[in-house]
């Protein structure tokens, strides 16, 4: 009993670890390529989809499919690194990095599912609320990622609520609103892990 109550503590302590380690999956690189994404992405809806209310379809496969090329490239980066690592903790942060940002990409999808379907007059506060959903997935993974992050966070955060207040009527769906917000917000992002994870000796400063 001793024994396998001392492997029960051994294992929390490990999954503590686990929770409080810093993640570095998150590379400059490719968060950075995904903000080079973003403004492509804004730059071809402005040039080849001028009304995309009138041609939601095509709006959101446009953004639905850098949003996937995105995940991905990332996802692929983590999966890499997580493989290569030897320690058995490294791999345990991926997963928990992994979870922090899930919900907030799942979330997205099915929201953006009821209101194409049941609400298609408000499919205007689609970039505002993506960006929100989005802040706080960036949010949520702030504990295992340098607390600079959460300025990324705020900038989601405060893009979608102007998203939200300003993106009506002729902006409605505006490509510079998903540019700005998920481009800029990207490679805002890629600076901040390149500086404190990459650059910074002390990556927890």
């Amino acid at each position: 009993m001793e024994l396998r109550h001392a492997l029960a503590q051994v294992s929390e302590i490990r999954e503590h670890l686990a929770r409080t380690e810093v993640f570095r999956g998150y590379r400059s690189l490719t968060v950075g390529f995904s903000g080079l994404v973003g403004l492509t992405t804004a730059i071809v809806q402005a040039i080849w989809l001028p009304q995309p209310t009138e041609r939601l379809g095509i709006y959101l496969a446009l953004w639905i499919g850098a949003a996937a090329i995105n995940v991905a490239v990332v996802g692929a980066e983590i999966w890499s690194r997580a493989r290569a690592a030897e320690m058995a903790l490294t791999r345990r942060t991926a997963i928990f990095a992994i979870e922090q940002f899930v919900p907030s990409l799942v979330a997205g999808g099915l929201l953006t599912v009821v209101i194409v379907e049941r609400a298609s007059d408000s499919v205007w506060m689609l970039p505002g609320l993506w960006a929100m959903l989005f802040s706080l997935g960036v949010f949520a993974s702030c504990r295992l990622l340098p607390r600079a992050v959460s300025i990324a966070g705020a900038w989601y955060l405060a893009g979608g609520v102007l998203a939200l207040a300003w993106g009506q009527g002729e902006a409605a769906l505006s490509p510079w609103i998903m540019g700005i917000n998920f481009g800029v917000g990207q490679l805002l992002t890629a600076a901040i892990l390149h500086l404190t994870l990459e650059r910074s000796k002390d990556p927890l400063d």
